[in-house]
C-alpha cells in the first residue's frame, strides 16, 4: 500500500473504516456506476430513497473524502438535502436488476425498497444486500454544480465483499431509460 494511505489523526476516528478498505473501495470505484441510498427521519415519518448515480469519485486522501453528485430533478435529491449521511453501493454485474430498479424507476411513483432486499445499516442508512461493496459517509459539504449537487462525504463505515471485481459501469447502463428526466 502507498504511504499516502497512512491515517491522519482525524482519519483514525473513522472506526470501522480501515485505510486498506478505503484503498480497495477507491480502486473499485474507478468508473463504476453506484447506487446512492439515504434515509431521513422526520416528525412526519421515515423517508428513504435511492438512485443510480453516474458521477462519483474519490475527492481526498487525508482526510479521506468521496464526492457523489445527485440530479436535482429526482426524489433522492429531495431526501438527501435533509439527510446527514448517504450510503454509496457498488454493484457487481450479477446485480443488474438493482441498477435497473434504482436507475429506471422513480421514488415519486415506486417504493424501490419494497422490490429488493436491504437492511438498516450504519447511521440508519438503507444498505442493499446484493451490493458488492458499500460506504456510508457523513455529508461534510454540498456543492451546486448546476443540474446536479455534489455531496462531499467523509466515510464513517464501509464493507467490501471478498472477490468483488466485475462491477457495473456506465457502458452497462447507458441504454437504460431513466426513471426521471436528467
Amino acid at each position: 500500500m502507498n504511504s499516502y494511505w497512512r491515517p491522519a489523526a482525524r482519519a483514525r476516528s473513522l472506526g470501522a473504516v480501515s485505510d486498506k478498505l478505503l484503498f480497495r473501495l477507491t480502486k473499485l470505484m474507478n468508473n463504476a456506476m453506484v447506487i446512492v441510498t439515504t434515509q431521513v427521519t422526520t416528525q412526519a415519518g421515515d423517508h428513504r430513497s435511492g438512485c443510480l448515480v453516474g458521477f462519483s469519485t474519490q475527492a481526498g486522501i487525508n482526510p479521506p473524502r468521496f464526492l457523489v453528485c445527485l440530479s436535482q430533478t429526482n426524489h433522492t435529491f429531495e431526501v438527501a438535502a435533509r439527510a446527514e449521511h448517504l450510503a454509496i453501493h457498488l454493484l457487481s454485474r450479477d446485480a443488474t436488476d438493482l441498477a435497473e430498479l434504482f436507475g429506471g424507476e422513480t421514488d415519486d411513483e415506486v417504493d424501490k425498497f419494497e422490490h429488493c432486499a436491504w437492511h438498516s445499516g450504519p447511521r440508519g442508512m438503507p444498505i442493499l444486500d446484493k451490493a458488492a461493496a458499500w460506504l456510508v459517509g457523513e455529508t461534510v459539504d454540498r456543492i451546486d454544480f448546476g443540474d446536479h449537487t455534489g455531496y462531499l462525504l467523509q466515510p464513517v463505515d464501509a464493507w467490501f465483499a471478498d472477490g468483488a471485481a466485475d462491477l457495473i459501469h456506465f457502458a452497462d447502463v447507458m441504454t437504460m431509460e431513466p426513471g426521471h428526466d436528467p
